[in-house]
């Protein structure tokens, strides 16, 4: 039995020309959804959509029209058919022409006869509307609610089609569109924070690291500027050594920063703070299925770190299966994911520190020798604050600045106090006395902080280690004393230059040169100075 004797053969044909139309668009959509991977360049995303458009569907003419951000007004941003200098003039105020109509009131538009259409403003040119006759449409793009433009097409179908198959088309495709606009402006904000926050933490890093020897007058710190300069620009391993908050981490950051990997990643990893069975897996990535919980594949640190820098703080603390990995990457430069036999390859450098003695954990046999021996390329010993009491002064002095610009309150410390401070032993080393000076500021009510300010520890530590504090406090009076005296030979033997110089007040510079009785040097240096400038 034939069931289509009776279909009129005009619906069959219509409803063939529909499948095939149909058919057509998926294969448009499917396309447009090809160049997802040019996405984070819209323009070029925009012009490979449009063109897509023309070559399957026959159509001469298309723009993308997007509001400017800085200006406010609606511009094309894209075009298929029009010349440079056409698409340049197709420039509108948001309530202009056909195409302000369509961003204003975010439904779609349609002009028959463009000849007929007064708000057709033809700005590009690109038509003669007095001999030409076709149809224009043009549909909103938008995103979650937003309007972000227009895009607008001479008629896509034959005149046989319903406009509203047009429309129906373009609004798909538009909704596309305005997803490669979001996103492209998401990658786009993303980038920006991104460079926002790598510039902030470059500014972060070159003061702390101008502060970190600026602030250090002693020699121990001055050996230690040295070295870090040498090995920065290097590609070897360092391993740094010092007590806990002696600024290890910083001091590997400044190495990162001042070498030719500056511009790369610099990921630090506590190697105490992870568990044995997951140091691995983190460290070197793993594949999914490696082992229970791995839902997926995920690349390690050392990926993540490629043409940059890895810092393993407390190395020491690394178990024995992972000593002979890492040993295998110093040595190889590869390594192979948990769960894979691929080798893969990165460029990283590899900084360690650490508070323990490594060479006792050798002897012992918790740390690998051959490890041990490669990590220990170029040893960096950060000196404890006690061992560069010198510094103390001006690393008070540094956070006390440190903290009037996030209290807004300016705050000093007695010369007494300075003493006292001098005098500690600082177990906790920088980082006690950062967090000392911050809480005593909060504390004090006074912008002179006094001794009975200071914390009972500090006291008694000098009241039980008298004779040894003494000791100490003499051999730094004679530093202070050579610091001071050089200071001013340098500025001419001007205190107030010399001062500023050495970050003192002046009222702190002239109780030191009454201290120290340094008048008759003072008088005798300027006397020798004038001779000099009389000659």
């Amino acid at each position: 039995m034939n069931l289509n004797r009776n279909v009129n053969p005009i619906y069959l044909e219509k409803r063939l020309v529909q499948r095939d139309i149909h058919k057509l668009e998926l294969k448009v959509l499917y396309e447009i959804c090809g160049i997802i991977d040019q996405i984070l360049s819209l323009d070029q995303a925009l012009e490979s959509v449009l063109a897509i458009l023309s070559n399957s569907l026959s159509m001469e003419r298309a723009t993308v029209t997007l509001k400017d951000p800085v200006s406010g007004l609606l511009k094309i941003r894209a075009s298929h058919g029009l010349a440079p200098e056409e698409q340049k003039r197709g420039i509108y105020k948001p309530d202009e022409g056909v195409t302000g109509h369509i961003y204003q009131t975010s439904q779609p538009f349609i002009v028959p006869d463009v000849g007929q259409e007064p708000r057709f403003l033809n700005k590009t040119q690109a038509r003669n509307i007095r001999k030409e006759s076709f149809a224009f449409i043009g549909v909103p793009i938008t995103w979650n609610g937003d309007t972000l433009g227009v895009l607008s097409v001479d008629r896509l179908f034959d005149v046989d089609v319903a406009f509203e198959e047009d429309i129906r088309f373009l609004t798909i495709v538009s909704a596309l569109i305005g997803q490669f606009v979001n996103i492209n402006h998401l990658v786009h904000d993303r980038e920006k924070n991104l460079k926002n926050e790598n510039r902030f933490l470059r500014a972060e890093i070159s003061e702390k690291y101008n502060h970190f020897f600026t602030v250090g007058v002693s020699p121990a710190m001055n050996a230690l500027n040295r070295m870090i300069q040498k090995v920065a620009p290097s590609k070897a391993s360092v391993l740094l050594l010092g007590e806990s908050g002696t600024g290890k981490t910083l001091t590997a950051r400044i190495i990162h920063e001042l070498s030719k990997r500056a511009r790369c990643p610099f990921i630090k990893v506590n190697c105490a703070a992870l568990p044995d069975n997951l140091i691995e897996s983190e460290l070197f990535g793993y594949e999914k299925g490696a082992f229970s919980g791995a839902m997926q594949t995920k690349p390690g640190y050392l990926e993540d770190a490629d043409t940059g820098t890895v810092f393993l703080d407390e190395i020491g603390e690394l178990p024995p299966g992972v000593q002979a990995k890492l040993l295998h990457f110093l040595q190889e430069r590869e390594f192979t994911r948990l769960g894979s036999t691929k080798t893969r390859k990165v460029d990283v450098r590899i900084i360690a520190a650490t508070n323990s003695d490594l060479s006792e954990a050798v002897e012992k046999g918790t740390f690998r020798t051959d490890l041990y021996y490669r990590l220990n390329v170029f040893p960096i010993a950060i000196p404890p604050l006690r061992e560069r009491r010198a510094d103390i002064p001006f690393l008070t002095s540094y956070f006390l600045s440190k903290n009037a610009k996030e209290y807004g309150q300016k705050f000093s410390f007695a010369d007494e106090c300075i003493e006292i401070l001098t005098a500690y032993d600082w177990p906790g080393n920088v980082r006690e006395l950062e967090n000392l000076v911050e809480r005593v500021a909060i504390l004090a009510d006074n912008p002179c902080i006094q001794k009975q300010d200071l914390p009972l520890d500090l006291l008694k530590n000098k009241n039980e280690h008298g004779t040894a504090s003494d000791a100490r406090v003499s051999d730094l009076e004679k530093m202070e004393r050579e610091m001071v005296l050089e200071a001013l030979e340098r500025n001419g033997w001007v205190q107030q230059e010399a001062a500023r110089e050495i970050g003192l007040t002046l009222r702190q510079m002239g109780y030191r040169v009454k201290k120290f009785n340094l008048y008759p040097i003072i008088r005798e240096g300027r006397r020798n100075r004038q001779r000099r400038i009389a000659l």
